[in-house]
């Protein structure tokens, strides 16, 4: 970890459980760990290990079993639902293998629902979105429903609705998974470039190792616990994130 670091987002004794056929499945008992200002992590492990499960926990979607969860000082787990969701609404944008447009919208549409949902007018809701959709190459398409975009456009179009409430904090499950070798290339360069120039915090949970290693940390989610498989492509520091404008220090919560 590196060192020195400012910490966003951490937990204390994570743990989740539910119950299936009777009996206590344990996903995660005693899961400590910490995502470091301006990093892009990368969470990997077999299927059915419990990643999506901890994306959710971290995104406030789901409740934890036990333990805590913080953005900054600020702990998550303690919040009332309505305050929890003006959270997520606010500080967190989510990116979903499946897209999850609602097609009887316009990309547009899609786009301004959450700023919609804050309360925006619909004017500074569809300025904000418009600008999101040129940023990701699909200002041109901001007429079209979700059924008449490819998949990799789809994406990019989740995306787009992601940022436009600018967020401190993107989370992604299997950003790529959905897509073929080549528009998961763009679409790997694209958080990316949004990463440094929204100055994210960015956590990524995939499948996909040559993503992972493009990272500034990987770690690997096996039987229950985090820990290391390797560096990514470079060496996570403050002051490298510092430089590359990763840093978002007007936000209270990192």
């Amino acid at each position: 970890m590196p060192a020195g670091g400012d910490v966003a987002i951490r937990t204390e004794h994570l743990a989740k459980s539910y119950r299936s056929g009777g009996e206590e499945v344990v996903v995660f008992s005693d899961l400590n760990f910490a995502v470091y200002r301006g990093e892009r992590l990368a969470i990997v492990g077999e299927s059915g290990a419990g990643k999506s499960t901890l994306l959710y926990l971290l995104g406030g979607l789901d409740r934890p079993s036990g333990g805590r969860i913080y953005f900054g000082s600020k702990e998550i787990t303690t919040l009332a639902d309505s305050d929890l969701a003006e959270f997520r609404n606010r500080q967190i944008g989510f990116v979903w293998q499946t897209h999850c447009l609602l097609p009887e919208f316009t990309a547009l549409e899609n786009v301004m629902m959450p700023l919609l949902i804050r309360g925006a007018s619909y004017t500074e809701a569809a300025e904000a979105a418009r600008s999101r959709l040129e940023e990701v190459g699909l200002g041109k398409r901001a007429t079209h429903r979700a059924g008449e975009l490819s998949g990799g456009e789809q994406q990019r179009v989740a995306l787009a609705r992601a940022l436009v409430g600018q967020p401190a904090f993107l989370l992604a499950d299997e950003p790529t998974g959905n897509l073929d070798l080549r528009t998961g290339e763009r679409m790997i360069a694209l958080l990316a470039e949004v990463h440094r120039s929204h100055r994210l915090t960015s956590l990524y949970v995939t499948h996909n190792l040559s993503f992972a290693r493009r990272c500034d940390r990987v770690l690997k989610l096996e039987a229950g616990c985090l820990g290391p498989i390797g560096a990514g492509a470079e060496v996570f520091t403050p002051a490298a994130a510092m430089e590359a404008g990763s840093f978002k220090d007007e936000n209270p919560y990192v």
